[in-house]
């Protein structure tokens, strides 16, 4: 069957406008998915931003509980500090609070009960430290042993626990719908992919057959003509020719497929600038001698730029809903600084950090010395190392005091191994490995957390151009070693 031009350009011009369809479609559905993405986003930051808030407040009412009762027991001014400290601090902990929960009316009595609760115990507080301070130490005790300020303390738990259940369940509702959203998202990219595939191999199947068509018509030339040398030249020649066309034709049908925004937003320019010539037209006196002159000059000055202005804009907005997507998640990288850092100095800087609290559990950190010096960056090693410290002395074993203990294993030739080891109570086997997870936790779920601590400590020690591992003995401790490089490589 002789070749026919006319059937193959019907053809490809019908998968072609099949598979545009398909990239509309998915574009469409891309800005939709978006949009809700960035929603789900914002209500997962505000959640978490509510939970931060929460441990920050609960955390400073008990740094003033335990600074008084470092007080009256000891009489040291040390232990009063503490509590000062803490005390400035609540008002502004409780304004974030408000702030935080400001769009949730519903949570409104809630923080309004807590805020009184809180009221209740810093007055208790201040009356205890009053009267020891007037030296009416017994009266101080009294108030202390009559446990209204550890009933005080409970309700204010309570309360902040049941703020926290509503926040985790904003959290799972929110981290949910992006998982749905994600699934969704992989399935109709999958979907739109496998049917812009299809036809693109449709039209290629058809170049192909078109193509065979071709080789046989010249086939069946030459045998035809075998002695007319110059019609059979003509004719090969015809035949390259239509073989480049059909070439030149593929090339611009697969180069379509792959790219129509560029396309549309190219031609969307050109019918500006056209616009523009339009527009000067329609000034002129002897346009409107013609009848259809008014639609004409509504189309063009009107209905044509808001359509455009409508095309412009939304794939601006597209474009800018992703780039807000992609700010969202690199938020947090911060740019190193490298600076040279003598690793003694440094971990006495983080053990006073917390000795207090150290302190007050009977505990001790202990540092063995010397320690070598090495260039990184001073923020992210006190993130890194303040967090391994946070948790030994916040998963500490209830039966015997903390002790922590900070060493240099080793020094090898451009790196350095700092170990930090905790007698505390231990993580199990099977939960090695989940403890570096986003928002995986291990064991008893009786401190404040969120899971994100190790993931960013090992993200963190990465990021250095160094690595993380463990080791541990359910009941009996754990160990952390940190490798980092003698000299920081900043990875992009």
């Amino acid at each position: 069957m002789p070749p026919d031009p006319q059937r193959l350009l019907r053809t490809t011009y019908a998968f072609g406008a099949a598979g545009f369809a398909a990239l509309l479609l998915l574009m469409i559905a891309s800005f939709w998915l978006a949009q809700r993405t960035q929603s789900t986003t914002e209500n997962v930051l505000k959640a978490r931003a509510q939970r931060t808030v929460l441990v920050r407040l609960l955390s400073t009412v008990q740094d003033a509980e335990t600074g008084q009762r470092g007080y009256l027991l000891t009489g040291e001014d040390r232990y009063l500090k503490p509590y000062e400290t803490a005390i400035s601090d609540i008002e502004p902990r409780l304004r974030d609070v408000r702030a935080a929960f400001k769009e949730n009316p519903e949570e409104g009595p809630a923080i309004e009960k807590i805020d009184e609760t809180i009221d209740q115990k810093l007055a208790e507080l201040a009356k205890t430290i009053s009267a020891f301070n007037a030296g009416k130490s017994s009266e101080a005790l009294e108030i202390v042993k009559s446990d209204h300020g550890k009933d005080l303390m409970d309700q204010i738990r309570v309360l902040i626990g049941e703020a926290f259940q509503h926040v985790d369940k904003k959290l799972s509702q929110g981290v949910e719908q992006q998982r749905i959203d994600a699934a969704a998202a992989r399935q109709f990219s999958l979907l739109a992919g496998t049917f812009i595939l299809l036809t693109a191999l449709g039209a290629i199947a058809t170049i192909v057959r078109y193509t065979r068509q071709l080789v046989s018509a010249r086939n069946e030339l030459q045998e035809l003509n075998t002695g007319l040398e110059n019609r059979v030249a003509e004719r090969t020649a015809d035949l390259k020719r239509a073989n480049e066309e059909i070439q030149r034709f593929a090339y611009i049908v697969s180069h379509d497929l792959r790219a129509p925004l560029v396309n549309v937003m190219g031609y969307t320019s050109e019918l500006e600038a056209s616009l523009e010539t339009l527009q000067a037209l329609t000034n002129d006196p002897q346009f409107h001698v013609l009848a259809t002159a008014e639609a004409a000059k509504a189309a063009v000055t009107t209905d044509l730029p808001e359509s455009i202005g409508f095309i412009r804009t939304s794939t601006q907005k597209m474009d800018g809903l992703i780039k807000a997507i992609l700010k969202l998640s690199r938020e947090g990288q911060r740019v190193l600084a490298p600076e040279r850092i003598n690793l003694a100095d440094f971990f006495d800087s983080v053990a006073d950090s917390v000795q207090h609290r150290v302190s007050s559990a009977g505990g001790e950190i202990r540092i063995v010395k010397p320690l070598a010096s090495i260039e990184g960056d001073r923020l992210a090693l006190e993130q890194i190392f303040g967090n391994l410290v946070d948790n030994a002395l916040k998963y500490r074993a209830k039966d015997r005091p903390p002790v922590i203990k900070i060493s240099q294993v080793s020094n090898r030739w451009g790196a350095v191994d700092i170990e930090v080891e905790d007698n505390g109570r231990g993580i199990g086997e099977e939960d090695r490995e989940r403890v570096f997870d986003l928002f995986r936790r291990a064991g008893p779920q009786d401190q404040q957390g969120e899971g994100i601590g190790l993931a960013h400590v090992r993200t963190l020690v990465r990021r250095l151009g160094g690595e993380i591992t463990m080791s541990s003995q359910l009941g009996r401790g754990t160990t952390f070693r940190v490798t980092l490089p003698s000299k920081l490589n900043i990875r992009g």
